[in-house]
């Protein structure tokens, strides 16, 4: 059951029953915008389960039953409802090719072998997946074994994101993390003994640490020389148990100077820092979340999944339902998509921005037109503005932030929000 939210509406409309056949007839009808083609395709599954919930985590995750290394996740019937929703998208996608997949969560690892084997396969028979795609899952250094991950790679992970987050036994106690420094250390040595091309994740600014913890934490990830580096800066997302019990974190010129080691460090062990959050080695930025910043499509699978797809009149944004025996139930049924609505026309460049005013470089100009269907002089006087601030580069071929604008990126992207 998808309720179909009207162009320019903030609320959904009654739910009615429609098929992805017809739904995609309705997308394909005129509307606000007009595109000139298709943005790049990517996928992305999400797994809701985790062994654990922590206390800062705001995704879609549930704690899985069981002990830490015995879990009892439905995985058969959520593959089941994974495929399932997947053969109810094709006929939004048909013909699409599909550059990049990342399975993410929750805990990706807490699949078996085999299990990552038959959703790789469903994949590649129902989607025209890129030979050379970009092959992503996430993993929990807490439930890492050098077999399972051999059997991954072999299955066709290409590329691994493990969630180290710290080095510190303390501040990973704090934040909630089921592994220590001595799993996370085991957990990377295990990824690169089968995986060339590796993300660690690792978060600052946490509760009682200091900026040379935090430099601790960096030169242990750096010892390893992995391709890519996600570093984020602790916050308290809402309805999260750090929301509702805040812990003391450093204050905003400690993150400050936590973050300009950071910077600094990276860039003198060779890694760029290409986008708010993200550090790579030449040509291994993530091609996965360059789509997502460039304003590319995503068809997002699984339970509470997000997606964004074109059409030549409209950009469309999906979420299936959260709960993941929901999820199961309602795949089962055809209906997996709780939501689906046109974005306006006028939200259009507030999305694109937000998302193109992450990455160093910017974006191309034209592909505010190329992926929005408007044409740039709706946002002239915002850009004109922001130059003149010294927040843009006074580049018209580009849209890029200045260093200035970097820094203060909350303040140039809320510049772009509609009046």
């Amino acid at each position: 059951m998808i309720p179909i939210i009207p162009a320019g509406s903030d609320k959904p409309a009654p739910a009615a029953q429609v098929s992805p056949a017809d739904n995609q007839q309705l997308w394909l009808k005129p509307g606000q915008i007009s595109l000139p083609g298709s943005p790049p395709l990517s996928l992305y599954v999400h797994v809701p389960w985790c062994v654990r919930k922590c206390p800062y985590c705001d995704f879609n995750s549930h704690a899985a039953p069981g002990k830490q290394d015995s879990h009892d996740i439905p995985e058969d019937a959520y593959l089941d409802a994974l495929r399932a929703d997947l053969e109810q998208s094709l006929p939004l996608v048909w013909g699409r090719p599909v550059h990049t997949v990342f399975i993410g969560g929750g805990t990706p690892s807490l699949l078996s072998a085999a299990g990552m084997d038959r959703l790789l396969s469903d994949i590649r028979a129902l989607l025209p997946l890129d030979a050379d795609a970009e092959i992503t899952m996430e993993a929990n250094p807490g439930t890492f074994e050098a077999e399972r991950f051999a059997s991954y790679r072999a299955s066709g992970i290409n590329r691994l994101s493990i969630g180290i987050q710290s080095f510190n036994d303390q501040h990973l106690q704090s934040l909630g993390r089921i592994h220590g420094e001595r799993e996370a250390r085991a957990a990377i040595d295990i990824a690169l003994t089968h995986f060339d091309n590796v993300n660690l994740d690792l978060m600052y600014a946490l509760p009682g640490q200091s900026v040379e913890q935090c430099l601790r934490d960096l030169e242990a990830a750096l010892s390893y020389g992995t391709t890519h580096l996600s570093l984020y800066h602790l916050t308290l997302e809402p309805n999260t148990l750090f929301a509702k019990f805040p812990p003391a974190l450093p204050d905003e010129d400690l993150a400050y100077e936590m973050q300009d080691i950071i910077e600094a460090r990276t860039a003198q062990a060779g890694y760029r820092h290409y986008e708010t959050s993200a550090y790579a080695k030449p040509h291994r930025e993530a091609k996965h979340n360059l789509n997502y910043w460039r304003f590319g499509d995503y068809l997002g699978i699984g339970a509470g999944a997000h997606g964004k797809l074109s059409f030549p009149h409209r950009v469309v944004r999906q979420m299936r339902h959260k709960h993941p025996a929901t999820y199961m139930q309602q795949a089962m049924a055809g209906n997996a998509v709780q939501e689906a609505h046109d974005v306006a026309a006028s939200d259009l460049p507030f999305e694109f921005m937000l998302n193109a005013l992450r990455l160093t470089d910017g974006v191309p100009a034209s592909s505010f037109h190329d992926y929005t269907g408007l044409p740039l002089h709706t946002i002239g006087k915002q850009l004109a503005a922001a130059e003149k601030k010294g927040l843009l580069e006074a580049d018209p071929t580009m849209i890029k932030p200045t260093e200035l604008g970097r820094r203060f990126l909350n303040d140039l992207q809320e510049m772009f929000l509609k009046d």
